[in-house]
């Protein structure tokens, strides 16, 4: 019996605390998102047309969101999967040093990073008349376009793709690589049939650890964006702090989290599972 209970017991401080501290306060907003009112004088009332209106008067910010994350997730996985494969293999005696490296940013916090970028994107920085110079920059002007939200959102979630990346390729054996290279006589073709399919379980942890977040941020597009980029985000922040419309908010959050959790199925379905199911057989 003691055994037995072993595991329970175990699991209990976690369980505790994602009963305090995320299925309590997720069933308070899930009141929250069904009363009419502002502060002082809500009332619980079934109101379901904070949903309506959530899908039908801020449908731009989500689909906003959805394709700055998307392409922010895009663009941190062709910036680190050569990244951590060269930190995987190449690397040799600066493999902890280079790690180091892409943790360094933590040190610093979110918010102070991004307001560097800002500093980075402004208008009289080298960055921007650098872009400007090539064309990339019309007008002179980085900063308040949908390209400074992306470049804010790809620095800040980078570590977050490497990583997962890092320690799928970094588990695979050198010498299923060397036997690939005898099989298909040539190293891309190796990397293709051997290495990339091994390391795909960390490409789908590294996705869903940068698009998630990302979906759901509101400091990039706040700071780099200016007001016609703003995302869901930001008009939760704004109904929260601004105008106190809390069960607009809540049913905001409810519906931003719920279409994360539809994208995450249908990504794991699709690309996923099979990854998933690589590394369980090998």
């Amino acid at each position: 019996m003691r055994r037995r209970a072993i595991p329970y017991f175990l699991l209990g401080p976690g369980t505790a605390w994602l009963l305090v501290f995320f299925v309590v306060p997720l069933g308070y907003m899930a009141k929250l998102s069904l009363e009419s009112g502002f502060v002082g004088s809500l009332e619980f009332n079934w109101h379901w047309d904070n949903y309506k209106e959530a899908l039908s008067e801020y449908d731009t910010q989500f689909v906003r969101s959805f394709v700055y994350a998307g392409a922010a997730t895009l663009l941190c996985l062709i910036i680190a999967y050569p990244l951590a494969y060269a930190i995987a293999f190449k690397a040799g005696r600066w493999r902890n040093l280079m790690l180091f490296a892409v943790v360094a940013p933590f040190f610093t916090t979110y918010l102070i990073r991004t307001i560097a970028w800002k500093t980075i994107l402004a208008d009289e920085s080298p960055v921007t008349e650098f872009l400007h110079a090539i064309g990339l920059a019309p007008g002179g002007h980085v900063l308040a376009t949908s390209g400074a939200v992306i470049a804010g959102l790809t620095y800040n979630f980078l570590p977050f793709m490497i990583l997962p990346i890092y320690a799928s390729l970094e588990r695979i054996d050198a010498r299923l690589i060397e036997a690939g290279k005898d099989l298909y006589s040539s190293a891309p073709q190796a990397f293709a049939r051997v290495t990339l399919p091994l390391s795909a379980p960390g490409i789908v942890a590294g996705t869903l650890l940068t698009f998630i977040p990302a979906a759901g941020d509101y400091v990039n597009a706040y700071f780099l964006g200016g007001a016609g980029n703003r995302m869901i985000g930001n008009v939760i922040q704004s109904l929260y702090l601004s105008q106190a419309d809390y069960p607009s908010a809540a049913a905001l959050s409810f519906v931003l989290m719920a279409l994360i959790m539809i994208a995450v199925v249908i990504y794991i379905r699709f690309a996923g599972s099979e990854a998933l199911m690589g590394e369980e057989a090998r």
